[in-house]
């Protein structure tokens, strides 16, 4: 009888780890409660430490940590020293610009040394096209009082004269009737 008994208990053990569900009988857990409830069971079966303990474990990781920062700059420190200079994208070059010039109308001459200029701007709106007018007023610096009221000017862009003045007259254009 003892043979009998025997594989009796194996085709039972056999048959207990076949019944054994991989997850818990129950609703289904989310991503997040498994991985919560892995943590949990991780903390739970690891033994208890210190604060001691556990601030060694800290330092040794963060000098395990820094050692591979160390390294890895070491690394590409000698590849950029390899590479020798002029590799990569190379500045951007400062271009000399020229400065602005603009066309306009003298509304006011008054002031000494100084005459107010009307520059229109006509262009077309981009999204309903249609011609979109405005005008801009500028103060300029005429040192000889050259131009009048009703004049057409061309104005160059200049360093600031004044709080208002940041254009100087080159020359007049058309003179007014």
């Amino acid at each position: 009888m003892a043979d009998d008994e025997t594989p009796e208990t194996e085709e039972t053990a056999d048959a207990t780890v076949a019944q054994t569900p991989a997850e818990p009988a129950g609703p289904a857990l989310s991503a997040r409660e498994q991985r919560d409830a892995n943590a949990h069971t991780e903390r739970s079966q690891r033994p208890a430490r210190t604060a001691e303990q556990r601030d060694a474990d800290r330092r040794e990781l963060r000098k395990a940590k820094a050692l591979a920062r160390t390294r890895r700059r070491g690394q590409e420190k000698a590849k950029r020293a390899e590479a020798g200079p002029g590799t990569g994208t190379p500045p951007a070059e400062p271009a000399p610009s020229s400065p602005q010039l603009r066309t306009g109308t003298v509304v006011s001459a008054k002031p000494d040394k100084t005459i107010v200029v009307r520059i229109d701007h006509a262009r077309r709106h981009r999204k309903y096209e249609k011609i979109v007018r405005s005008t801009t007023k500028l103060h300029v610096h005429d040192e000889t009082n050259d131009a009048n009221e009703g004049d057409v000017v061309r104005v160059v862009e200049s360093r600031p004269l004044s709080r208002t003045k940041r254009w100087k007259l080159v020359e007049v254009l058309e003179r007014a009737k």
